[in-house]
């Protein structure tokens, strides 16, 4: 995710066992980066299993159009600019 200026935070909490919230502290373990680093992890997952539909909705879409037609096409795009 992004770091930096004009990046606002807000604040996500959970209900954890109490008996982990000792071990984190037991073992100094500050659970906000770990949590963080998840979070962003299974956004990254989600993004990318959303893109993959959707490229794969456009290849099935685009899929009856031939080789030489896509040639044709970004020879005559080309030859335009």
């Amino acid at each position: 995710m992004t770091k930096g200026v004009g990046v606002g935070y807000v604040t996500v909490s959970a209900k954890i066992p109490r008996r982990l919230k000792e071990l984190l502290d037991r073992y100094g373990i500050k659970p906000g980066p770990i949590i963080r680093r998840a979070l962003e992890e299974e956004v990254r997952r989600r993004v990318l299993s959303e893109l993959e539909e959707r490229a794969r909705e456009l290849s099935e879409r685009l899929s009856h159009i031939s080789d030489e037609e896509v040639v044709s096409l970004i020879r005559e795009d080309r030859e335009r600019r």
